[in-house]
Parts: structure tokens; C-alpha cells; sequence
């Protein structure tokens, strides 16, 4: 038996509630010019909004499609997990095109795989975002210093409550739910790495993808 909508549902949420926490320790710690103040506010209403529209919609195949700066998405990325204490850098090809995705979707899915890339990270490592086109798929990467995933487990490792061991925290759902999300936007995951190497997964999505079959409901 698969997890339930609501196992699934406390797991999603938890990570744009720790971004609006983290905005408002810095804002009460910090003393940052207005228009880094102003820059702090944009993110905490895109979690705001992504708390909203996860809760609302809890399947995660219920896609609202716009096209998306995937520059500016991985760079919100980077900054709200900066912002909660890691080190995360990103970097997108340059003239990297507008995509029709569904930004809160693939904002879950990123986040997912940079929380899970950051616990297998040690201290001193930093987290790479990555955008550049291959073909007809704009490709978004996570690459983490981490210990590296077995080869063996490439596959498995996106089974819902897999986890690869116990010293590393998680319910084993992130990279379900990034499936999912892929799947839902006719897209694939695709994981490189080896034992003792790091592990840079990918996330494939259609530079031109067809209408999906589940769409999100409107207010």
C-alpha cells in the first residue's frame, strides 16, 4: 500500500513552512536594505502561495500550467535553502527558454531534491542547481558532495518510503513525489552517480509538453 494523500500532504508542506520561518528569523535579525527586505516579502508569498495551492489540490498529478523563468526558479530555490542554512548555488545556461510547466509542481519537486541532497551533504559541501536544454527537454539538476547513491539502487531510491538508511532523516517520500511530478508534466528522473561520488539527479521535462490529463481546479 502507497502513502496516504494526507502522509504525503505533511511532507510537502513542510518545506515552504520552513522557508516563511526562516524569512522572518532573518527579517527580525537582520537589518537589511529595503530592497532586500522587499526580495525576503516576494518569498515568503511564494511559499505563502505554495502552502495554499498544496493543500488545495493534494494530488500532485494536478498541474496548472504558465510559462516559467526556470532561471529565476532555480535562484528562489537556492535562496530559500540559504536562507535555512545550506549551501546551495544555482546556475542556468544562458537564453535558457520560457517553459510551460507548473511552477509550484516543479518548485515541490526542487525542493525535495535539495532538502535530500543537503542531508546527504556534509558541513562543509556545497548543493549545485542546474538548468540547460538537451534536445527537445529543458533538464533541471541537483547535484549534491554526498557519499554517492549504488548504482543498484538508482531505481529504487524513487519507491515511496525507500530510504537508503537510517542515518539519514526523511520518510522516504521526496523523491517519490518528484516522480510523480515529473510523470505528471511528461517527464522523467534520471540519477548519475556512484558509491563515493555524489549524486547528481535530474529532472527532464518537455521543452513543448502535451496537455496534461489532470488539471488543477480553480478557486
Amino acid at each position: 500500500m502507497g502513502p496516504s494523500r494526507l502522509a504525503i500532504l505533511v511532507h510537502e508542506v513542510r518545506s515552504p513552512v520552513a522557508a516563511l520561518s526562516a524569512i522572518r528569523e532573518t527579517l527580525e535579525t537582520r537589518h537589511d536594505e529595503p530592497e532586500d527586505r522587499s526580495e525576503l516579502v516576494r518569498l515568503a508569498l511564494a511559499a505563502c502561495v505554495a502552502i495554499e495551492r498544496i493543500v488545495r489540490d493534494a494530488s500532485v498529478a494536478a498541474l496548472d500550467l504558465h510559462p516559467v523563468d526556470l532561471a529565476g526558479l532555480l535562484r528562489d530555490t537556492a535562496k530559500a535553502a540559504e536562507l535555512r542554512g545550506g549551501r546551495v548555488r544555482s546556475r542556468a545556461a544562458q537564453n535558457l527558454p520560457e517553459v510551460m510547466i507548473d511552477p509550484v509542481r516543479i518548485r515541490q519537486a526542487l525542493d525535495n531534491l535539495v532538502g535530500n541532497a543537503l542531508a546527504h551533504t556534509s558541513g562543509d559541501g556545497e548543493v549545485v542547481l542546474d538548468a540547460h536544454v538537451e534536445g527537445r527537454d529543458v533538464v533541471l539538476s541537483v547535484t549534491d558532495s554526498g557519499p554517492g547513491i549504488p548504482e543498484e539502487e538508482h531505481a529504487r531510491i524513487f519507491e515511496p518510503g525507500v530510504r537508503l538508511g537510517s542515518a539519514y532523516p526523511g520518510s522516504g517520500l521526496g523523491l517519490a513525489v518528484v516522480k510523480a511530478i515529473a510523470d505528471a508534466h511528461g517527464g522523467r528522473v534520471t540519477v548519475r552517480s556512484a558509491a563515493g561520488e555524489g549524486a547528481t539527479i535530474s529532472l527532464a521535462l518537455p521543452l513543448e509538453p502535451a496537455q496534461p490529463a489532470t488539471t488543477a481546479r480553480s478557486s
